[in-house]
Formats: C-alpha cells, sequence, structure tokens
C-alpha cells in the first residue's frame, strides 16, 4: 500500500472530530456504522476511531441521502462499487498469470533442441 493511502486508512480521529467535520450526528454515524457502511476502527479504550477515508465516505452517504437514495440503495451501490474493484483486480490476476505463463514459455522456447534433432 502507498504510504499515501495508508495514512487516508490510519484511524486517528474521535467521533467527536468527525462530527464537526462532517456535520453528522453521533446517533447518524452510528447508524451508518450498524447498517455496516462504515467500520471504524476501535482503540485499546474500545472507542471508535475514523480515518480519512471513514470521514470521505460518511460525507458521500451524507450526499447520497440529501439525494434521496435510502440506505439500502447506498448498500447496493457500494456493493456493486466492491464487485467491480473485485473484479478488476481479478482481471489484473490473470494478466498477471498469463504474462508469467509466458516468460515461463519463452524460457523453454530459446532451449529447443536444433532442427534435425528429437
Amino acid at each position: 500500500m502507498k504510504e499515501k493511502e495508508f495514512r487516508r486508512n490510519m484511524a486517528v480521529f474521535p467521533i467527536g472530530s468527525v462530527m464537526k467535520l462532517t456535520d453528522l450526528s453521533a446517533r447518524q454515524i452510528r447508524y451508518y456504522e450498524d447498517q455496516e457502511l462504515i467500520k471504524p476502527d476501535r482503540n485499546e479504550g474500545n472507542r471508535r476511531m475514523y480515518s480519512l477515508n471513514d470521514m470521505d465516505r460518511l460525507l458521500e452517504i451524507k450526499d447520497y441521502i440529501s439525494e434521496g437514495y435510502n440506505i439500502a440503495a447506498i448498500k447496493k451501490k457500494y456493493a456493486e462499487r466492491e464487485a467491480k474493484s473485485k473484479k478488476a483486480v481479478s482481471q489484473t490476476e490473470v494478466r498477471r498469470a498469463l504474462h508469467n505463463e509466458l516468460l515461463q514459455q519463452g524460457r523453454f522456447a530459446s532451449v529447443q533442441l536444433p532442427f534435425g534433432r528429437g
């Protein structure tokens, strides 16, 4: 993971800071967690800690709600996005495996017997 993404995933914000930055109530934030739209980390004291990515997602959820989407529709959007992401990863893995296979075949091709033998 790149350093920037690593830092965006660091859970360092308590719920009070998230409330101020997103203009959401603690109840709304916990509700979105109950609905499994966000998954904040917990610290040693079992308090919720949020990352920049969590806040981005909360703001996105807030926008969807203001546009008239319900929780089920938002869940569906995120499920579709995750499925596309997994598909893209699997296509990348297939390409990588194919590339490695072609490299292996290229190595064997260079060791072929000369004409007239075998």
